[in-house]
């Protein structure tokens, strides 16, 4: 999976600023129950395979590695773009298969040719895969459109139930014009898989755990964090990642990368945890929202709004429109009119059916902007989690 631009010091104060604010505007309710996931194909313990030839050597040797090493899953790539890689095969399917596991796909997509990126993806799931994964960065910040042709073409090739997951940047406040609401809204994605790579981005385990929870529980989708075995992060905090995961009520984590796993990190990956969650016990949080805010949460919530019978513009800015708005939907249901998007506010817009707004019919689905996406779309990114793709893979 490749990342951003640029990459911030470990430690930077900057993203320290941008976390603290972010903390200081979360609002709390209590924790959701694990144990929701149990058909779902993201849960237990998975590996990334960037290629088969460097993590096995062959769809067998892979599929008998993995089961060794008490692996639930495998994450193949099967797609570039619009390309297929022909390691995916059902000859894979069917060695995994064999082995009891279960085998995804994920694909790498860049919004150039999304009618051509989602017959590619399409094309693992005709290959037998369990689910496919959306691997979604940099290159689609700003493209609504091409999301949404994507998404669209997707569905109408593998059907409204196959699983689909999105793989994308964990601090969701960091990228304000990235198209969450579409990859992840109606007929998206079911899960979430955000790259929490705290040891790449440098903040403590826990500390990357509640900034990603918080700004991407809104979305409303099951999360299945990813975390990393690349820089060889320490085992205390790998042990941490997996207590975490599972505190936050996640069903499943999986890990970043098979070729980038040496032998000592294995035996970390799974079976038996002992010992206890690091720190206070995580709660249900969700980041607010406040009149001034902009980005793709804003524009989430007005079509939330929009779904709630409510007049809301959908342009990614919270202005005095959408204020109203909230305050019509507060007053609803019997609650301070306060205007702002708090964790119980967030609740009763996500009991509403959001509007789904046809992206890829208001511009080019090839362009990076049109003037009739949303407004947040021309938002620059706030900062860069993680390095860029050349210092991902050795």
């Amino acid at each position: 999976m490749s990342v951003q631009r640029k990459s911030p010091g470990r430690g930077r104060s900057s993203r320290a600023l941008v976390l603290a604010c972010a903390c200081a505007v979360i609002a709390a309710v209590g924790l959701a129950p694990a144990g929701a996931d149990a058909a779902s194909p993201f849960r237990g313990d998975a590996m990334w395979v960037w290629y088969v030839s460097a993590s096995g050597g062959s769809a067998e040797k892979l599929a008998r590695k993995a089961d060794r090493r008490g692996l639930d899953a495998i994450y193949v790539k099967s797609g570039d773009g619009g390309d297929y890689w022909s390691q995916f095969d059902r000859h894979l399917v069917r060695a995994a298969h064999a082995r009891g596991l279960r085998v995804c796909g994920w694909q790498f997509v860049y919004g150039r040719d999304p009618g051509r990126e989602a017959k590619v993806g399409a094309g693992a799931a005709a290959d037998g895969a369990d689910c496919l994964i959306i691997d979604a960065e940099s290159d689609y910040e700003g493209r609504y459109a091409a999301a949404d042709a994507y998404v669209r073409s997707l569905r109408r090739r593998v059907g409204d139930d196959y699983p689909l997951g999105l793989s994308s940047f964990p601090y969701v406040d960091y990228h304000p014009a990235f198209p969450y609401s579409v990859f992840l809204g109606p007929g998206g994605a079911q899960a979430n898989l955000p790259q929490l790579y705290w040891y790449a981005i440098g903040d403590p385990v826990a500390a990357a755990f509640r900034h990603t929870y918080a700004f991407n529980r809104p979305y409303d989708r099951r999360l299945f964090p990813v975390g990393q075995t690349w820089m060889d992060p320490p085992k205390g905090q790998v042990l941490d990642f997996r207590r975490l995961a599972a505190a936050y009520g996640s069903s499943g984590v999986s890990w970043w990368s098979w070729q980038e796993t040496g032998r000592k990190m294995w035996p970390r990956l799974s079976g038996r945890l002992r010992g206890g969650v690091p720190g206070p016990r995580p709660r249900r949080e969700y980041a607010a929202l406040a009149r001034g805010a902009r980005g793709d949460r804003v524009l989430w919530a007005q079509e939330h709004l929009r779904g709630a019978g409510l007049d809301a513009p959908v342009n990614g800015r919270f202005n005095r429109r959408t204020q109203r708005a909230v305050k019509a939907l507060q007053r609803r249901a019997g609650v301070e009119a306060s205007g702002d998007i708090d964790g119980g506010t967030w609740t009763l817009l996500l009991a509403a059916e959001p509007e789904r707004i046809a992206w890829s019919r208001r511009g080019d689905p090839r362009a990076l902007r049109r003037h009739r996406t949303p407004a947040s779309a021309r938002l620059a990114p706030l900062a860069d989690e993680i390095p860029p793709p050349r210092r991902r893979l050795g």
